[in-house]
């Protein structure tokens, strides 16, 4: 896998989420989006730097909300019920303190650096989404929805077999459901 392309695209896609975009018609795509997913365990994320805010959906939401805590290099993400109350973890994130249960996402929220509309995601080079959806699927499904503003979108992004794709894609100007390619045509 060419590793310096992926960081060149990372790093294209970065600078393009610097611009910005409608927060207020993210937040509502966002919503309706999780609206059929009323009563389950969501996933979501505290933003950091210019990141696409996903917490008026999350604070909308009817059912359980966690926040993801890493717990190491190279291991799954680790959810923890959001009440309020944050600390300050690894990498620049935050999350809920230790005494916050544990709970299993059955819909996550995803952090992007880049997609493309074939569901596949560019996150920031660390595997934690991608060890955490391959698990969680694993264990009985999650539904990932990606969330970046649509001046994130790279055309094609290469494809490792560790990649976890996005069932759907929440950007400032609509819903995305991805085209996979059929790899037999």
């Amino acid at each position: 896998m060419d590793t310096d392309l992926k960081a060149a695209l990372r790093q294209q896609a970065l600078a393009a989420r610097g611009q910005g975009g409608d927060a207020g018609a993210m937040a509502r795509h966002l919503i309706a989006a999780l609206a059929p997913h009323r009563g389950k365990v969501l996933a979501g994320y505290w933003p950091m730097r210019d990141e696409a805010d996903p917490r008026p959906a999350m604070e909308a939401h009817d059912g359980p909300v966690c926040l993801p805590v890493v717990p190491g290099p190279a291991r799954p993400l680790v959810f923890r019920a959001w009440d309020g109350r944050l600390e300050a973890g690894s990498f620049g994130t935050s999350h809920p303190p230790a005494d916050s249960p544990v709970l299993r996402p059955e819909v996550l929220i995803v952090p992007l650096a880049g997609f493309d509309r074939q569901g596949n995601r560019l996150g920031y080079g660390g595997g934690f989404y991608d060890r955490t959806l391959e698990k969680l699927r694993a264990e009985g499904g999650a539904v990932a929805i990606g969330f970046a503003f649509a001046v994130q979108e790279i055309r094609a992004i290469p494809v490792e077999p560790t990649d976890q794709p996005l069932d759907l894609i929440v950007t400032d100007r609509g819903v995305i459901l991805p085209q996979r390619k059929n790899p037999l045509a």
